[in-house]
């Protein structure tokens, strides 16, 4: 292709340079590049650790925001566990009897629930954590991976709530406060980077279906169940059943929350390798989720 300018009589005409060149060579002769185009995994890493106090910000802005409506405010977050926690112990420890060989089953019930609610709300939160945010996802460029972990979050902060009431809980049902109870915080810290990480895994196939977001419930109760949260695995299995549900990672949290807080607790009660499977679940989820998450970080907000 050229181009012909007039002037006067003469006609001069000029090569087009672009002549010939496809799209794709075009825009890397002119340093284009595709828009919302997924960055390098190390590149998404450095945004969304520039982003962490935007993460922090939103996480606290939205937690607030849930109890705007309410006339009790953010009382429920205390008022929330300790009404689950009664409705559980009536149903088990008293209706069922669950509670017995189990010292201090109040305690025991109580730390169970909080401990596994932390993962429950962050999955849940993590599943709807794209398709609730779509006009934010719209409007604003930013590593998406930042609402699951936001979700994940204000989990943590609600955590610190209950925790609270949990440690009031175990102190009034005659558990001694120790040095066991520091053992908290590396409990925490590796139950949050596993919630994370299943929040981000949950989040894209949420993104893709959203009718997982409906199912999720049913999948986290059937969870629940199997994790020994109203009752002892020990005095109701046992060999290599026992083995196989003492891997269920919420049922590691939770017993190292138990072995934290709990004097009643015993070494004895702990699964077997407890913290090397703390750690292994928080590694292998914790990343893969990560990992899981970015590779249709292009795909979030679109069709």
């Amino acid at each position: 292709m050229s181009t012909v300018y007039e002037q006067g009589p003469a006609v001069t005409t000029v090569a087009d340079p672009n002549a010939g060149l496809s799209p794709v060579e075009l825009a890397r002769k002119y340093g284009l590049a595709v828009s919302g185009a997924r960055p390098s995994l190390r590149e998404y890493t450095r945004q969304l650790w520039n982003r962490r106090h935007f993460i922090v910000s939103y996480a606290t802005a939205r937690l607030t925001a849930m109890y705007t409506t309410a006339k009790l405010g953010q009382i429920w977050q205390v008022a929330t566990p300790i009404l689950n926690a009664a409705v559980y112990y009536l149903i088990f420890g008293v209706l069922l009897a669950t509670s017995r060989g189990i010292p201090n089953y109040i305690a025991y019930l109580c730390t169970g629930i909080f401990t596994f609610q932390f993962t429950q709300s962050a999955v849940l939160a993590g599943t709807r954590s794209i398709a609730d945010n779509l006009g934010l996802i719209r409007a604003l460029h930013f590593p998406r991976a930042c609402l699951p972990i936001a979700m994940t979050v204000i989990q943590l902060q609600q955590l610190f709530f209950s925790v609270l009431v949990l440690g009031v809980i175990n102190l009034l049902t005659g558990e001694p406060f120790d040095a066991r109870w520091a053992l908290m915080i590396p409990t925490l810290f590796l139950q949050f980077v596993f919630n994370a990480g299943l929040a981000m895994f949950m989040a894209r196939i949420g993104a893709r279906t959203t009718d997982t977001a409906q199912l999720m419930p049913f999948i986290l109760r059937t969870w629940m169940y199997m994790s020994g949260i109203f009752y002892s695995l020990k005095g109701h299995v046992s060999g290599h059943l026992l083995d196989v549900l003492n891997f269920n990672p919420a049922m590691t949290y939770i017993s190292l929350m138990r072995y934290s807080m709990m004097q009643s607790f015993t070494s004895a009660d702990l699964p077997r390798h407890v913290w090397a499977m703390a750690v292994g679940w928080a590694v292998v989820v914790g990343i893969g989720g990560y990992v899981f998450f970015w590779k249709s970080e292009e795909e979030y907000g679109r069709g």
